[in-house]
C-alpha cells in the first residue's frame, strides 16, 4: 500500500504551507513523493445533503487521485486540508493507501493573528477559532504537532519525527495510468492558456456565475492535480484525475463543470479530450499580448497574485528569472495561436470580470 500522510487542522494551523514544504524536502531527497490539496478536490456546491462539508466527496476522489499518482511512478503521498471536526479523515474511503493522520494545531491569538494577516473578516476568525476548539476537543488525529511559535521547516521537521520518520523506504509506483471516463452527458468549459493570462482568476468566475444561475457546478484547477514531480506522465496523470473528479461530481449532482489549466499543444487537448469522451467539452483559450503577460506574471512574483497558489513557482522569485518567464510565455501565446486551439479570448486591457462577461455570453445555454 502507498503511504499517505494526511495533514489536518483548522484554518492558519499551516496545513498547506508544512505539507508542501514535507513534500519538497521529499523530492529534494530523491524520493518519489506527490502533494494534494484535498480542498481542491471538493469544490461542488450545493453540496449534497448526505455529506455536509463533501467529506465524503473529497476522499472518494482522493483514493482516485492517490491510485493515479501512484501508477504515475509517486510512492508516497503528502495530503493537506480540512477535514471533519468530529469523525476526522473519512480514511475508509482509501482502503489502498497506509494512512497517517497529523493535526496541526496552535494557540489562539497565533491562530488570529495569522488569519487577520490574510486579511480575512473578523467573523471568519472568530469560526476558525471555535473549528480549532473543537478540533483540540475531539482529538482528531493520532499524532498532534503545535505549530505555536515555530517556523514552516520546523514543523515540517516535527512532523515526520513524531510520525516515525514518514514515509519510510518507499518504491516507487508503475504505470500505466488509466484514464477513467465520464459516463454521462455533461458540459465541461476548459479555459487554458499561456502562464500568467489568468486562467485561473476568470474560471473562478465563471463557476461562480454558473452557480447563481441556479445549477449545481463543480470547479477543477488541473494544476492542483500534477504535483509529482515532472515526467512524461504528467498529464496523463492530470487527464485520469480530472477524469475522476468530473465523475464524482456527476455522481453528487453536477449539471456542468469548469475546468482550467495549461495547454501544451494540440495533443494534450487531445488526451484530455479522450478523458473526457463522454462530457460536453468546450475550450476557451485566454490570449494575451506579452506586455500584459508581463504585468501579470511581475504581480504574481510580488505576492500579488489572486489567490495563494501552493508552491507557486513565480512568488519571490527575481525580476530577471520572471521576465524569462514571460518571454517563454508569450512564445506559448503564439504557439497556441498558430496551432488554433480552442476559441480564442482577447484579454488584453480587459478587467477579469470583463472576460468573463465575453465567455459567459458565448456560453448561450448559461447567459
Amino acid at each position: 500500500m502507498i503511504p499517505v500522510l494526511w495533514l489536518c487542522g483548522p484554518p492558519g494551523a499551516g496545513k498547506t504551507a508544512v505539507g508542501w514544504e514535507v513534500y519538497s524536502s521529499l523530492l529534494a531527497s530523491g524520493t518519489p513523493a506527490a502533494y494534494v490539496d484535498i480542498d481542491q478536490l471538493g469544490i461542488c456546491y450545493p453540496e449534497p445533503a448526505d455529506d455536509p462539508g463533501r467529506h465524503r466527496m473529497k476522499a472518494r476522489n482522493l483514493a482516485a487521485v492517490v491510485a493515479n499518482h501512484r501508477a504515475g511512478g509517486a510512492g508516497c503521498v503528502v495530503v493537506s486540508g480540512v477535514v471533519d471536526t468530529v469523525a476526522g479523515p473519512a480514511v475508509d474511503e482509501l482502503p489502498h493507501a497506509a494512512v497517517t493522520v497529523c493535526r496541526l494545531r496552535a494557540d489562539g491569538g497565533e491562530l488570529a493573528a495569522r488569519l487577520l494577516g490574510r486579511d480575512g473578516p473578523a467573523a471568519d476568525v472568530a469560526d476558525s477559532l471555535r473549528e480549532a476548539a473543537d478540533l483540540d476537543a475531539g482529538g482528531v488525529g493520532g499524532v498532534c504537532v503545535d505549530t505555536t511559535g515555530r517556523t514552516v521547516p520546523e514543523v515540517a521537521a516535527l512532523v515526520r519525527e513524531r510520525t516515525g520518520g514518514w514515509p519510510g523506504p518507499v518504491r516507487p509506483g508503475r504505470g500505466p495510468v488509466e484514464l477513467p471516463t465520464v459516463d454521462a452527458p455533461l458540459p465541461v468549459v476548459w479555459l487554458c492558456g499561456p502562464t500568467g493570462v489568468g486562467t485561473s482568476t476568470v474560471g473562478f468566475q465563471v463557476y461562480l456565475r454558473m452557480l447563481a444561475s441556479g445549477r449545481i457546478a463543480a470547479y477543477v484547477d488541473l494544476g492542483q492535480l500534477g504535483f509529482g514531480g515532472p515526467g512524461p506522465a504528467a498529464h496523463r496523470v492530470k487527464a485520469a484525475n480530472a477524469a475522476a473528479l468530473v465523475r464524482t461530481f456527476r455522481a453528487a449532482g453536477a449539471q456542468a463543470v469548469v475546468m482550467v489549466g495549461p495547454v501544451d499543444d494540440a495533443t494534450t487537448v487531445r488526451l484530455y479530450a479522450g478523458a473526457l469522451r463522454d462530457a460536453a467539452m468546450a475550450v476557451y483559450r485566454l490570449h494575451a499580448g506579452r506586455d500584459e503577460l508581463a504585468r501579470r506574471i511581475l504581480r504574481r512574483g510580488e505576492g500579488r497574485g489572486s489567490w495563494p497558489q501552493p508552491g507557486d513557482p513565480l512568488r519571490g522569485r527575481p525580476a530577471a528569472e520572471l521576465l524569462g518567464v514571460v518571454d517563454r510565455a508569450a512564445r506559448h501565446a503564439e504557439a497556441l495561436d498558430r496551432a488554433g486551439t480552442g476559441h480564442r479570448v482577447d484579454t488584453d486591457g480587459l478587467a477579469p470580470d470583463e472576460v468573463t462577461d465575453l465567455i459567459v455570453r458565448r456560453l448561450r445555454w448559461l447567459s
